[in-house]
């Protein structure tokens, strides 16, 4: 396979993050939009309760399946065949029905309860939300495949697709009834799950009956002259294993090997799942702390949402993306089972090199959040939600406390991405212990210092949790680069000329916040543009390499 993973990676990265602001944007007006017409319990019932359990569902179902599923791919194609690939990926749609029994049975009956007019709403929705998950992982073996012969234009289409058919349903609906805005959310869930099926079958439909010709053609002994887009499409696919569109579906794809399932992919599959669990209980902790207790209201769980989507705005827009990508360019580049000094040096040092500019780059956005949320939280949440919105000073609190998680979460994603691509096994099942300790600290926490700070001690705990992710995290590849005298943690070290302009840039932009509004964003305006003057000649080589890949990029 002639793909360059690293390019691919970075392409897929690169054009994640430009989907994500695209999607953000659209789903911060939409929020605003029901904040201001719908109200806030609405929001809260939507976005807190609704999507928790589309997430949940998702997440349980496809997550260790497909983690387990890149690293067998990648690293036993010797042992494990694509008929057991499709054969495992398929097994996501009947995990996730039976999921939703018990996860709908607890969302209508033990969380807190909604109020009586949204009751005969919030019991579609959840119904329809349950459906639409289940509909959407009919698609998962295509989408799995399109990962890992990297379709990259193909994931972020499709994407944008299933986001756009899944606004403008709910709008149509929302526009002409505001009333019955629970029920667009599930109607417009249901309709976008839809879209995903079609949309990836469809392609693969196109794309296999063209490549089929194209296979025919070049086997003849007058090749006609392929096109250009026949070239992008299909070059350096000479491994692609599939002929017929229903070899996507399980046990049809002819299977040298001769078994239905590949007993180590679910060895590693189950080490994932254990794995999985926890690390959802330590991403959407807050929202099932929420949701089982009466912490806070639905109108203050939206209020929370709004400001914590505002402050996660990185997380989503850049170091998701960012984190996935790596995830995959690491699992294909160094192997589990293996100490690195048996693997080919030139990829392990050029993984070290990869992390250590990973780190590098997501820490020093981490800390321009920080300094900036300071002085600008408050001017932030004012433009976009209004006075009474910041009335009282929580929005404005819990913003500035989530610059310090966003910092924390910039270098955990990296580094917890990077040690559960490498570990073995075993190690993963070392660290489910640790992770259970986490989880349940995590919940422990989170419940006590909300009793104690209110909405703000969600952040506290979720950045105490963070923080012993990332010792550990960063202990592992201490010690797994140490023998090599390699250390990609330099990365996590900001250069002395970006350290220093950020902390004068911080002290002017607090001094003054008091000035008048737009004063105070054109002296933030100028500071920024001085701390990314000052990180850019700080880090010349990362920026002339950055350039180099981006202009390759563009040309292929």
């Amino acid at each position: 396979m002639a793909r360059n993973v690293l390019e691919s990676s970075l392409l897929g990265a690169g054009f994640s993050i430009i989907f994500q602001i695209l999607c953000r944007i659209l789903t911060f007006g939409i929020n605003a939009y029901i904040v201001r017409n719908v109200g806030r319990e609405v929001l809260g019932i939507m976005n807190v309760r609704l999507l928790l359990l589309e997430s949940t569902l998702l997440f349980l179902s496809r997550e260790a399946i497909n983690r387990a599923a890149l690293s067998a791919n990648s690293q036993q194609r010797d042992r494990c065949s694509w008929a057991q690939l499709i054969n495992q990926m398929w097994l996501t749609v009947p995990i996730c029905a039976v999921l939703c029994g018990p996860c709908l049975y607890i969302w209508l009956n033990w969380l807190s309860t909604v109020d009586a007019i949204y009751s005969s709403q919030y019991e579609f929705a959840c119904y329809a939300v349950a459906v639409s998950c289940v509909l959407e992982l009919f698609a998962e073996s295509t989408v799995f495949v399109a990962q890992v012969f990297c379709f990259v234009k193909l994931k972020i289409l499709l994407n944008t697709l299933h986001i756009f058919v899944r606004s403008a349903i709910f709008l149509w609906i929302v526009i002409g009834d505001r009333s019955a805005a629970i029920t667009a959310f599930g109607i417009a869930q249901l309709a976008s799950a839809v879209t995903i099926v079609l949309g990836q079958y469809g392609f693969f439909y196109f794309y296999i009956g063209r490549f089929n010709n194209y296979k025919v053609q070049q086997g003849r002994k007058k090749q006609p002259t392929p096109t250009s887009w026949e070239l992008t499409l299909f070059e350096h696919m000479e491994d692609f294993p599939f002929t017929r569109l229903s070899e996507f579906l399980p046990g049809v794809m002819y299977d040298p090997i001769g078994k239905f399932f590949n007993r180590e992919l679910q060895t590693l599959t189950l080490s994932f799942v254990k794995q999985g669990v926890l690390k959802q209980i330590l991403t959407e902790g807050e929202k099932y702390v929420m949701s089982v207790s009466p912490v806070l209201s639905f109108g203050e769980q939206a209020t929370y949402d709004v400001v914590n989507n505002l402050g996660s705005m990185a997380a989503r827009f850049i170091f998701r993306p960012i984190e996935d990508s790596s995830y995959f360019y690491f699992t294909q580049t160094i192997s589990r089972d293996t100490r690195l000094a048996k693997q080919p040096q030139e990829q392990v040092r050029q993984a070290s090199s990869v992390l250590n500019n990973l780190l590098l780059g997501v820490s020093s956005i981490g800390l321009l959040a920080f300094t900036f949320g300071q002085s600008y939280s408050y001017p932030v949440l004012l433009l976009y939600g209004g006075p009474d919105f910041v009335a009282g000073g929580l929005p404005q609190s819990l913003l500035q406390w989530h610059c310090l998680a966003i910092y924390l979460l910039s270098v955990n994603g990296i580094s917890e991405g990077y040690m559960f691509a490498t570990n073995t096994s075993r190690d993963i099942d070392k660290y489910n212990y640790l992770m259970a300790i986490f989880s349940v600290s995590f919940l422990v926490l989170s419940y006590i210092l909300t009793g104690i700070f209110g909405p703000v001690g969600f952040i506290f705990a979720n950045c105490i949790n963070m923080l012993g992710r990332i010792l550990y995290s960063t202990y592992y590849i201490r010690q797994q680069y140490q023998p090599l005298s390699l250390n990609p943690l330099q990365g996590l070290k900001p250069a002395k000329l970006f350290g220093v302009t950020l902390i004068i840039s911080g002290i002017i932009c607090y001094w003054y916040q008091s000035a008048a509004l737009f004063t105070h964003l054109g002296i933030g305006l100028m500071a920024g543009i001085a701390c990314l003057l000052a990180w850019a000649l700080a880090h010349r080589d990362l920026v002339r390499l950055a350039w180099r890949y981006g202009r390759r990029i563009k040309i292929d």
